[in-house]
């Protein structure tokens, strides 16, 4: 089976509890298929739970929710050693982390120290506690919340922090449509309940090496390398596109066009997928900022000033 009958299958077993959003289910599935995280940034109430919930569910996989507030500590993100009386001896007693899809709740309201938790695990797929190493089992995935408005008693995640996300994902109001069709589903009981499982681990990633190979051309891999470093050399940024925003641009143009059921990387690819990797990874001189630009502004003009291959 291709990887886009795959990945229609698992989006429309997500579509059975989240109406529409057709798109942003694609993106997620990508997401996944590039083994990266995402940062789910949306007003409350809108389906961010449950589409992480949903994706879990859909593939098989552990699943763990993590709410994050400001009296959270690493140990409880990570897990801690303990000394078992019976035993006599330290056991590990392993923490939310250790799953493969994770949920960090509102993960802006914990301390730095408590985010820092996640970086290990994010990028390297591993955690380490008291000089030991515990490996996450694959395909492991973070799935971050937080609330754009909200912001009194919240700590702004760190570069380092943002770097890690590979996209930075807003689900987004339903239509008028969309939302009286939320209210038919679940008038009875809730779908969740009876989602079934329409795909495994295992499967999962055997089709992230398929991505892998997806041919992606001289021309548009200099257009990926030329878009984040445009990012670098505008004058409106004090930061921009780091190498791992690089990668993790042409890891997900790979996994959209085996979606679209190509084994090939089109200009466009790049192009749509630019914004949803590069707008929480830029930051905004102060000056900017007075001026009322925000960074999808400043991304959306560079993204359009980039010549576009044309082969």
């Amino acid at each position: 089976m291709s990887i886009a009958e795959v990945a229609a299958r698992i989006r429309e077993n997500i579509q059975q509890v989240i109406v529409g959003k057709t798109e942003v289910i694609n993106l997620a599935i990508a997401c996944l298929l590039s083994e990266g995280h995402i940062l789910l940034e949306d007003v409350p109430g809108t389906g961010k739970t449950t589409l992480a919930k949903a994706m879990a569910q859909s593939l098989g996989c552990s699943f763990q929710r993590i709410q994050f507030t400001p009296d959270l500590l690493p140990q409880d993100v990570t897990g801690l050693y303990y000394f078992n009386q019976k035993q006599q001896e330290f056991e590990f007693r392993p923490g939310p982390i250790m799953t493969q899809i994770v949920l960090a709740d509102e993960i802006n309201r914990a301390t730095p120290r408590t985010q820092s938790a996640l970086l290990e695990a994010m990028q390297e797929r591993q955690v380490t506690l008291e000089n030991q190493t515990h490996i996450l089992e694959r395909p492991f995935m973070v799935l971050a919340t937080q609330n754009p408005i909200e912001l009194e008693g919240t700590f702004p995640l760190p570069e380092a922090q943002l770097d890690r996300f590979l996209i930075r994902l807003s689900v987004g109001y339903p239509s008028e449509e969309e939302e009286n069709q939320i209210l038919t589903r679940y008038r009875s009981n809730d779908p969740m309940a009876t989602l079934g499982e329409v795909s495994s681990p295992v499967e999962i990633m055997e089709i992230v090496g398929q991505v892998r190979d997806i041919r992606v051309g001289e021309a548009v891999q200099n257009y990926i390398v030329n878009t984040i470093r445009t990012t670098r050399e505008q004058p409106e940024l004090d930061l921009g596109g780091s190498p791992r925003a690089t990668l993790g641009l042409y890891r997900i143009s790979q996994a959209w066009a085996a979606i679209d059921g190509r084994n090939y990387v089109l200009p466009d690819d790049v192009k749509f997928l630019a914004p949803y990797v590069l707008t929480h990874r830029v930051m905004v001189s102060p000056q900017t900022v007075l001026r009322g630009r925000t960074a999808h502004e400043i991304v959306a003009d560079i993204v359009d000033s980039v010549a576009v291959p044309v082969d």
